[in-house]
């Protein structure tokens, strides 16, 4: 799957890791097994409802969190992650 940083995925991992550089690590291992498997248990990916439905959410860590979009690419076919926003849960729901 072919993975893209929105414009606001890379302000909000900017501020995140700004926040928590001990997290940068775990940050970019996550979303590595995000783009080769997108709904492994332990990423823990989920959809969303409310204000986000159509978008998915998968785990960092207890607190942290990756909205993502999945989208049908339509020259490849393939499906492309489009990372939306990261953060603590209360900051990206």
């Amino acid at each position: 799957m072919n993975l893209y940083w929105s414009s606001s995925f890379k302000r909000g991992f900017k501020r995140t890791v700004n926040k928590h550089p001990t997290l940068h690590d775990g940050i970019l291992t996550t979303i590595q097994k995000l783009s080769k498997y997108p709904f492994s248990a332990n990423l823990k990916t989920h959809k969303l409802r409310g204000d986000l439905e159509g978008s998915w959410a998968c785990s960092i860590d207890y607190n942290l969190r990756i909205i993502f979009n999945l989208a049908k690419n339509p020259i490849s076919h393939e499906t492309d992650i489009i990372l939306i926003d990261i953060g603590t849960h209360d900051e990206v729901y």
